[in-house]
């Protein structure tokens, strides 16, 4: 490219796991400039949900989003148990606990692959989600679904997780975990990976303050922010864990936030397990009636905090119920991360932020002047996975093979 173009990334793209438009403004390889659009994914659930009752207004949110499936539900139940001063059973608390981690592992582990395939790392991409599948099968385990557990229940949850299933869960773990270490060794010693990453997408710690960013990007900046830690819920304040932080504010950073996250959610699991193993039930208190009133809930999601706000009269349902997810927050950085970068980069940068999931690519880099296509979606992964090489071959004489 030669002259000022456009390149619209979405509103639907791999990298991007919700639909939302960025027009990245272009001189030559440098992006100037960048417009970010959201509100393509306007579903009306929070509107839907006054017209559910609790229980099934959990069925509903748990369809926000396909990857972190459990995080709205852990965030409504939570509101709804503010509202009503519900305290639920000890042994409930270690078994949501239990689901909310297994998710952040299945969800940074789905990241970690994509952003191996587009740095051109593929075998990074095919180990990662490898690996993801022995999370998977335990939720299958447990819930019978792979994705929407259905786990979360006002009062409780909805299943128990059994002698025999801790044992054989202890044991997928224990084969995760030498998978986490190769990753850990791959991405984090990797000199390309670090020439591809650090230094690049810059957001500092004033940034995150400024924007509002939760969650990994928060924490890659130092600013050690975690609902789990500030504002226990469930068992995060009955087990043993740290906030995962890292000071350099680029996406290597966000790259090893989520990989040592990966740790202290299996040793939050791990715990969990050892305390099912002699808490006794019940799981689930059964409540049927909601009082009238109004709650707060928050839920730590794998891209960061997740807050729900319902109001309710004597209806079994609610009468307000606001969202707020962490992508929400996280994709306006992007003006701030991704300017004065080169196009090669920008892809990286933008799927940092993890923004949710949709599998529809529409991408292009189109002459601003005359309309006409210069580049497609894969021309622009190939570009980014060029660069690669070209590092590999010019600064670590490895054969771009």
């Amino acid at each position: 490219m030669d002259k000022k173009c456009v390149i619209p990334i979405g509103p639907f793209h791999p990298l991007q796991e919700e639909p939302e438009f960025f027009r990245l403004h272009v001189d030559g390889e440098k992006v100037t400039g960048v417009d970010i659009e959201i509100g393509y994914n306007h579903r009306g659930i929070e509107k839907l949900s006054e017209s559910k009752t609790y229980d099934q207004g959990l069925f509903l949110v748990e369809r926000i989003c396909g990857i972190c499936s459990c995080s709205h539900p852990f965030a409504y139940v939570n509101a709804i148990e503010e509202l009503a001063g519900i305290e639920i059973p000890e042994r409930a608390r270690y078994v949501r606990s239990l689901v909310g981690e297994l998710e952040r592992i299945h969800s940074h582990l789905l990241w970690l692959g994509l952003a191996g395939h587009f740095l051109g790392y593929n075998t990074v991409w095919m180990w990662s989600w490898k690996y993801r599948e022995l999370v998977l099968d335990i939720f299958e385990k447990i819930s019978g679904n792979r994705q929407h557990y259905g786990a979360m229940k006002v009062g409780g949850t909805r299943f128990d997780i059994t002698g025999e299933d801790i044992g054989w869960i202890e044991k997928q773990l224990d084969e995760l975990l030498p998978a986490v270490d190769m990753f850990k060794g791959a991405v984090m010693d990797d000199p390309v990976i670090h020439a591809r990453t650090k230094g690049v997408g810059i957001i500092t710690a004033q940034d995150v303050k400024d924007y509002g960013a939760v969650g990994p990007i928060a924490r890659s900046s130092g600013v050690a922010i975690d609902v789990r830690k500030d504002d226990p819920y469930a068992a995060y304040g009955l087990v043993d864990w740290n906030i995962v932080t890292m000071n350099t504010c680029d996406v290597f950073g966000r790259a090893g936030v989520r990989i040592l996250e990966l740790y202290e959610s299996i040793k939050i699991i791990k715990q969990c397990l050892a305390h099912l193993k002699t808490t006794p039930g019940p799981v689930d208190l059964n409540i049927k009636d909601i009082p009238p009133g109004e709650g707060i809930g928050r839920h730590e999601a794998p891209r960061g905090e997740v807050v729900h706000y319902v109001r309710g009269d004597k209806t079994n349902s609610p009468t307000r119920h606001k969202i707020r997810a962490p992508s929400y927050m996280n994709i306006a950085t992007n003006e701030k991360s991704v300017i004065g970068y080169n196009v090669s980069d920008a892809l990286i940068i933008l799927a940092a932020a993890d923004p949710c999931y949709c599998c529809t690519e529409r991408i292009a880099v189109v002459d601003a002047f005359n309309r006409k296509m210069l580049m497609n979606g894969n021309d622009l992964i190939r570009k980014s996975q060029e660069k690669t090489k070209k590092l590999r071959s010019r600064k670590f004489g490895v054969s771009s093979s």
